[in-house]
């Protein structure tokens, strides 16, 4: 089965991906950790102000099958979190890459993020899981 994978992102081996915009990096999780979750019934995110280091976890991602940690791929500073996965849940599922983000972080350093892989690196990574 093929996931989408946006080009434009960085990834975490976790199943996170990464966007920088600006000063600001968007947090969410990838078209194939949504898929291997199912139906994500709840989301447990952060709230803004709170600090939280590369790898560490940020929040959880609830679905029928299962929980998940969702672990922040950068270091930095939790500036906003997507309050409309509070009463949408599934947006996580039908948008992962867009309405479905999870985080904005201040990061502590963006030359984190070139530590993480790239759309096809990802690619590749998911296919033999």
């Amino acid at each position: 089965m093929s996931f989408s994978v946006q080009p434009d992102r960085k990834y975490a081996t976790s199943h996170e991906w990464a966007l920088l915009q600006g000063e600001l990096v968007v947090v969410g999780i990838s078209d194939y950790a949504q898929h291997e979750l199912g139906d994500v019934v709840y989301v447990d995110l952060p709230d803004p102000g709170e600090r939280i280091a590369k790898g560490e976890v940020f929040g959880a991602c609830e679905s029928v099958k299962a929980v998940a940690d969702l672990n922040l791929p950068v270091s930095g500073e939790i500036v906003e979190m997507n309050a409309g996965l509070v009463d949408h849940p599934e947006t996580v599922n039908t948008d992962p890459y867009g309405e479905g983000w999870m985080v904005k972080i201040r990061p502590d350093n963006p030359a984190e993020l070139d530590a993480l892989m790239d759309a096809d690196a990802y690619q590749q990574f998911t296919s033999k899981l």
